[in-house]
This record gives C-alpha cells, structure tokens and sequence, in this order.
C-alpha cells in the first residue's frame, strides 16, 4: 500500500486556520495527534517548513463515488485500498463514501468490504457510508440507474446496516414518494437523512425537515430549482437552521453565483463541499462505467449518453481551490466547509475537523496557488 515518510513533530512558517482565521502560529505534533508545545519533540527534530503557505486540517469528503479506476460500489477490497490512498495524497485525509442505486446483494458486498477496511499508513480513513440510492425519486435519477429506483424500505435498511456494521453515517430519500416520509422519521434518531434526487416541493420537503431530514444532496443538483412562486426544497432548507447543504463546486455542477448563493442562504457553518467524483477522477478522457450505466469523460465533464451530468471528475482539494479562486468564496469559508462542516454532518468533530490538541493530525500545506504542497496523514508525512 506504500509506506509514509517521517514523523512530523512540528509544523512552522505558516498560517494556521484557527477559530480567529489564519493566524501565523506553529502546529504541534504528538504521535497521530494535534499537540501542544509540551508534546514537541527536541528542538531539531522533524519539522515541516509552512513557509509562504496556508496549514489546514485534512479534507473530509462524504460525498464521492471514486477515483483512480475504482467505484466503491464495485465492493472490491483492492479497489477500495486504491480509493483511499488516491485520496489521501489530493489531500482528503478522511472519506465517506456513497454508493449507487443497486440491487441490495451488491450494496451489501459493498457494505461488507468496507466494514472490512483497515487503511494503510498511506491511506485515508473510511469514516462512514453515505447512501446515496436506491430511495429515490423516478423523476431526478440524475445519473442513477433508474431500473434500482425503490421506495424507501425499512427492513432492507437495517440488513444494510448490519451488513456495514454500522457504518452507514447518511441515507439519501426523495421524501415525496410514499412511505417515504415515515421512513425519514424513523430512521433519522439513528442516521443523518439526506433530501436527495427530489421532485419535492416546499411543504413536503419542510415536513421531511420537520421529521428529522437535516442534510441536503449536491444542492440545486436533482431536485427542483429556487422560483419566486414555487421555493421548492432549496428555500425549505436554507430556512431550517439544523440543515446542511452538500455543494459540488467543480466547475461544471453548479455556477459560481448560486454556489455564493449557498453560502448566503444556508451560511458558511451549514455548506459542506463535496467532489461527488467517479472513478475516472485522476485518469483522462475515456469511456468508463458508473452503476451499471455507461459515462464519458471529455475534460472536466462526465456524462451519459443523453448528456446527464454523471458526477465530477474533480477531488475535494480542487474544489476547495475552484470555489476560492473561480467563485469567490473566501478561504477560511471553504476550508471550513471541507473540514469542519463535514465533521459535524458525520459526527466525528470531536477528533477530526479543526486544529486543534488532542484532534488526529491530519493536516494540510496548501501553497499561495491553493495547492496541496504537504500532506501530515495521521501525525506522519505523506507528500
């Protein structure tokens, strides 16, 4: 799997994102943990030179299907080892994985594999799952496979739950389609339910959020658009202060005004960006295969044949950077939705998230461009 370079002690020269912004202040390092400068190794040891750059917790990525020639709903061990040390080096320290809409015996292979996964030293660590499909709505499959489409059922989601052994952090439901909305209420206590691929309207998204739904799927992507006579669910969840708003900030999914737009209405502390990307993330241009349903990449575009954007081919770093450089996103406020946010969303804030002692040192040197010029993986140097 590759092996880690040195124990890093401490890191110093640059600006380290703390609760007051970027601040010019040394980081700490004891073992895989933040640390204070009691904890620090004698003066000459392992030090990482900030100089001129920005030092960032590790990306935390709950959205994203793969990378490197390998989808997570392929159920492949090997291939899933390849995910998270492709990740790992574009600077996501942490995953969470999101599965397609599929018959439940290949979620569940899949399911079972990563319940199985234990990550290399050079390898990011699988969190969690996020279940993007089958509970869908027929009408906004986006680049779902629609013949898996399925009312949400209760039964088939404990035995994928089991078969996880828990790992199971989001599900994604069109809360229109019935029996759905029972299922958001009974489920949410355990799980973070996500208003996903919706035809849904204002009322009915407001109710789902009312019963427990406090996560929101790519927003403006597969789902109905904000109009002054018909909000839709965007309004209903940017007025809902326990909801949070996935964002794809690639380029391509969503224009740079209304990702400013998601971050005005929901607030920076409610955005979680996401790369939503596929197995061709990290290769070229070609033909590649996505839930049983053929895409094409040509440049940063993925589609299926009648054109459906089929997810990004981008990384969560590169987002990060889109959303600074190309949209205008201030760079405390993207980070923050990159690393703190998803945090929070997935439960972890405690250990991952921000810099701070006692915290896994997962930590980033992002370069006055915005790119990653230093990985810390677990209080150890990757890139």
């Amino acid at each position: 799997m590759g092996a880690c370079a040195n124990q890093v002690d401490r890191i110093e020269g640059g600006l380290v994102l703390t609760p007051e912004g970027f601040l010019p202040q040394p980081v700490f390092v004891s073992g895989e943990r933040i640390g204070k400068a009691e904890d620090s190794g004698p003066m000459g040891g392992a030090v990482l030179d900030a100089a001129g750059g920005y030092v960032v917790p590790g990306f935390i990525d709950l959205h994203f299907h793969g990378c490197a020639g390998a989808d997570f709903s392929d159920g492949d061990p090997e291939g899933l080892h390849r995910i998270a040390a492709h990740e790992a080096r574009c600077g996501v320290t942490v995953i969470c994985p999101a599965s397609m809409t599929l018959p439940e015996d290949v979620l569940a292979r899949a399911f079972s594999v990563a319940a199985a996964f234990v990550p290399g030293e050079a390898e990011a660590e699988l969190v969690g799952i996020n279940m993007e499909g089958p509970y869908i709505s027929p009408g906004k499959v986006g680049a779902q496979n629609p013949g898996y489409v399925r009312p949400a059922d209760l039964a088939e989601f404990d035995r994928l739950q089991v078969a996880a052994k828990g790992l199971v952090k989001l599900v994604d439901v069109a809360p229109e389609v019935p029996g759905n909305l029972e299922f958001v209420e009974a489920v949410s206590r355990r799980v973070r339910v996500s208003v996903a691929h919706t035809c849904a309207g204002y009322d009915c998204a407001r109710e789902a959020f009312e019963r427990g739904a406090h996560h929101m799927t790519h927003l403006y992507n597969a789902m109905p658009g904000l109009h002054h006579r018909e909000p839709g669910p965007i309004a209903a969840g940017a007025e809902n202060p326990a909801v949070m708003a996935e964002l794809i900030a690639d380029g391509v999914h969503v224009h740079p005004a209304m990702v400013r737009l998601a971050f005005e209405l929901f607030g920076p502390d409610r955005v979680v960006l996401v790369s939503d990307s596929l197995r061709a993330s990290g290769l070229g241009d070609g033909s590649y295969e996505l839930g049983g349903q053929e895409f094409t990449v040509r440049g940063n575009r993925a589609t299926l044949a009648d054109g459906t954007l089929a997810g990004s081919v981008s990384n969560l770093a590169d987002c990060v950077r889109t959303a600074v450089l190309a949209m205008g996103v201030p760079l405390e406020d993207a980070v923050r939705a990159a690393t703190a946010n998803p945090a929070r969303a997935l439960g972890i804030d405690d250990i991952r998230g921000s810099i701070e002692p006692g915290k896994m040192a997962d930590l980033l040197v992002l370069d006055d461009d915005l790119r990653v010029r230093a990985v810390v993986l677990r209080g150890r140097r990757l890139v």
